[in-house]
């Protein structure tokens, strides 16, 4: 499966930036899109591992549940 980077902008919108076979080229490329100066509008670039790129904006658009904060 590859992995698929993607700027996520405000309101959900998602863009596919790349597209690697492994996760090193991935995440380099990552980082280094996000050392790049920002835009006028908050973009954050995530890294994905997905059969394809409707399964990994799926993933992006997820709402996950934050797990528990410590000893309760």
């Amino acid at each position: 499966m590859p992995y698929y980077v993607y700027a996520v902008k405000p309101f959900a919108q998602l863009e596919l930036l790349a597209e690697f076979d492994a996760f090193k080229p991935a995440s380099v490329h990552a980082k280094t899109l996000r050392g790049t100066p920002a835009a006028a509008e908050p973009t954050r670039i995530k890294v994905m591992f997905a059969e394809n790129p409707q399964a990994a904006e799926d993933l992006l658009l997820q709402v996950r549940v934050a797990g528990p904060s410590g000893d309760e």
